[in-house]
């Protein structure tokens, strides 16, 4: 529905032949188990979702690239032959214009085109929607200038490093890495230090993904999550010179222990350490079709991320507790980088319409907010549609 939506709008935009549009789909992602783990050098287990960004494409004949999105009143428009800037007034147009940016950087002759956008992804989630469009314009670009086999690990760290360097955030690979690489019915195991991964059969059964949105704004995910990255970082300085270690998730909390005092790094420590363990336990209860432990799991991370690291809040507590004892529900956590955005719980399906109406008055009574869900299938990664 999406896609054929999107091409009688791009017709209606940008008027032509619509023989060539290329229709290509870019997922977001949630991550299962392992959060602020992926800039302590450790294992994350995220999933890619069908929930995504869609893009309408066609060449023109041209060094003329525009943006439009459905969602957004502004148009981007970008001369290959002059210099690429990041401008605060092109607010979203500036995550493809990385993107562009750096594929002429590595080298690819681009040609000009016209690109047209939907997300069906909330804003302010959580769900990776900057990965999301970052990967689908380095794609649809690649492939709309003729190449097939194109490689995802590479635009995994390109578009990270567009996100560093020329949005300026600093965000680990994972968002990007989940986005690229996602399978149909499996969750990747990615090793943050070496990007070896491995795809996870997730059998959701009789279960689904749903995600909760808590509608708490996110103010202070990203002063918070520099804090907690440098928290990280200290930690790793003071233990460089006692421990062999090159990050954080290779050390043991009681060596550790040994060498720090101060209470609120033991506690940022704790949370990275036992969290990169839950991981590998989660992997290994969801190889064994266990998820009633997998779902125990999600709730000893949302504790630690609560109590340890500190990156929940009032709202995104309330919601977890609620989602995670309400009816049907095996385990709900936390998902992003806290301070507001989504819950993520198991759900089993005969129960899905019980646990929406228990969890959104629940919530509702306890923090005067209404939350929004979403039933989500686990997605491939990017591809082309249609």
């Amino acid at each position: 529905m999406e896609i054929s939506y999107l091409r009688d709008q791009f017709i209606k935009y940008y008027g032509g032949n619509a023989s060539k549009i290329q229709c290509y789909f870019s997922p977001g992602r949630v991550n299962l188990i392992g959060e602020h783990i992926d800039y302590n050098g450790g294992y994350v287990f995220p999933c890619a979702i069908s929930l995504g960004i869609y893009g309408v494409a066609r060449k023109r004949n041209d060094n003329i690239i525009k943006l439009k999105s459905l969602l957004r009143n502004n148009e981007i428009i970008i001369d290959l032959n002059n210099d690429i800037e990041y401008l605060q007034c092109d607010s979203w147009g500036n995550y493809p214009k990385g993107v562009i940016k750096a594929l002429l950087l590595n080298g690819y002759n681009l040609s000009g085109c016209d690109i047209l956008f939907l997300s069906t992804l909330p804003d302010g989630t959580g769900l990776s929607s900057s990965a999301s469009i970052e990967i689908l314009t380095a794609y649809m670009l690649l492939h709309l200038n003729g190449i097939d086999n194109i490689d995802r690990i590479f635009l995994s760290k390109l578009c990270k490093d567009v996100e560093n360097n020329f949005i300026n955030v600093t965000c680990g690979i994972m968002d990007q890495f989940s986005v690229a690489m996602g399978k149909k019915g499996s969750a990747i195991l990615l090793d943050c230090e070496s990007l070896n991964y491995k795809h996870v059969p997730l059998n959701l059964c009789h279960h689904k993904i749903v995600i909760i949105n808590s509608n708490k704004r996110r103010e202070l995910s990203s002063s918070k999550y520099n804090e907690r990255r440098s928290e990280c970082n200290q930690i790793l300085s003071l233990l460089k010179d006692k421990l062999s270690i090159k990050n954080l998730c290779e050390a043991e909390y009681d060596d550790i222990c040994r060498y720090i005092t101060d209470e609120t790094l033991l506690k940022r420590a704790r949370h990275v350490i036992t969290e990169n363990k839950r991981v590998l336990s989660a992997v290994k209860y969801l190889e064994n079709d266990n998820l009633k432990k997998f779902g125990e799991l999600m709730i000893e991370s949302h504790i630690s991320l609560s109590k340890d690291y500190e990156v929940t809040g009032f709202e995104l507590d309330s919601l977890a507790e609620i989602a995670w004892k309400a009816e049907g529900s095996l385990g709900a956590r936390m998902t992003g980088a806290g301070f507001g955005g989504c819950v993520i719980a198991i759900v089993e399906n005969d129960r899905i319409d019980q646990f929406k109406d228990e969890v959104y008055n629940q919530y509702l009574g306890k923090t005067g907010l209404t939350p929004d869900f979403y039933i989500c299938d686990v997605s491939d990664g990017v591809k082309q549609e249609g």
